[in-house]
């Protein structure tokens, strides 16, 4: 009965702010630090799992119809996308439900110009950056998962999947709700809100899942054998993960990190893709940030020191704040 509610009460949300509204909230991207958007194809049709002519268009929410998987060629990079004027990331969503880095060399606004000369012309360096990281068959930076006897299993069944994406004059947000997500025999709704704020490189992500299930995960993809390292503030209040290297599709220094509350964790380990970090079972939210900083970004950290260094400053305001915005 909850479940049914539940959906219901999206369903609506969606009507009222108009799911299939053609107004484009790039427009809305022209003054601000921040942007994030969904964009998908229209006047085309379905030829089973993939989605064949059309052009793209932005829209404020979606509710992803049943046929698409990865590479159906109907979302625009497949996912929803958000930047500030330092980094981009952009959602796989689909069964993989990874996230993606999009490296900038520009602190404008780029998103609504990625994946319109084709659908993963992204994949070669532009004028305004390009996707750099390879997430093959990890979780990519900062997205979720579940460990289920030893293996990571991804989103290869829900029942049903909705995107919301909203601009503020402070921040992006991206909302996915996944309902009926199945694994091990078991079901959630999981809620996923992910928040970027102006002049940072972070992402603020919360979740909830409507059911306390161990092993839920989030981690950092491991594709290059970079060492790991793990940081705990003294308090034991707040705590990184962290690699650096030359772990780009383009031989360049990128550094990963994800914060996370030292309460809220079960362990961190490495998984057979990912260094991860295992969160305990809960049905309550639970708060981390992620981020990717490439060094050729504008002004872009470009040494080991100087990302350590940049990392330990928002650790630092962490353990005083319990926040960083």
């Amino acid at each position: 009965m909850n479940f049914t509610k539940s959906i219901i009460a999206f369903c609506a949300i969606c009507a009222f702010s108009s799911c299939n509204s053609t107004k484009s909230t790039a427009q809305a991207s022209t003054n601000s630090k921040t942007y994030a958007e969904i964009s998908v194809k229209e006047g085309g049709k379905w030829n089973g799992r993939k989605y064949e002519g059309g052009t793209f268009k932005n829209i404020s929410d979606l509710k992803v119809p049943d046929t698409h998987t990865d590479h159906s060629f109907y979302i625009r990079y497949e996912g929803p996308g958000w930047e500030s004027n330092k980094v981009g990331y952009r959602l796989y969503l689909d069964w993989r439900n990874a996230i993606d880095i999009f490296g900038k060399l520009t602190d404008e606004m780029v998103l609504p110009q990625v994946g319109q000369d084709g659908f993963d012309s992204y994949h070669n360096m532009s004028e305004w950056g390009a996707d750099i990281l390879k997430v093959g068959k990890g979780l990519g930076i900062g997205s979720i998962g579940r460990m289920v006897n030893n293996e990571m299993q991804h989103f290869k069944e829900v029942d049903s999947t909705f995107a919301k994406v909203d601009n503020n004059k402070n921040k992006s947000v991206v909302n996915v709700d996944y309902f009926g997500w199945k694994t091990n025999d078991q079901k959630t709704n999981l809620k996923s809100e992910l928040t970027i704020f102006p002049d940072e490189r972070y992402t603020k992500h919360t979740i909830k899942s409507s059911v306390a299930l161990d092993g839920i995960c989030t981690g950092i993809v491991n594709l290059y054998n970079l060492p790991m390292v793990q940081k705990v503030s003294e308090n034991k209040k707040w705590a990184y993960i962290a690699t650096y290297g030359k772990q780009t599709l383009f031989d360049d220094n990128l550094g990963m990190a994800v914060f996370y509350e030292v309460n809220s964790a079960e362990k961190v380990f490495q998984g057979a893709h990912d260094h991860l970090i295992q969160f305990k079972p809960t049905s309550n939210e639970i708060t981390f940030y992620f981020l990717g900083a490439w060094e050729k970004e504008v002004n872009g950290i470009k040494t080991e020191a100087q990302f350590y260094q940049y990392l330990d400053e928002n650790l630092s305001q962490l353990n005083k704040s319990n926040k960083l915005n």
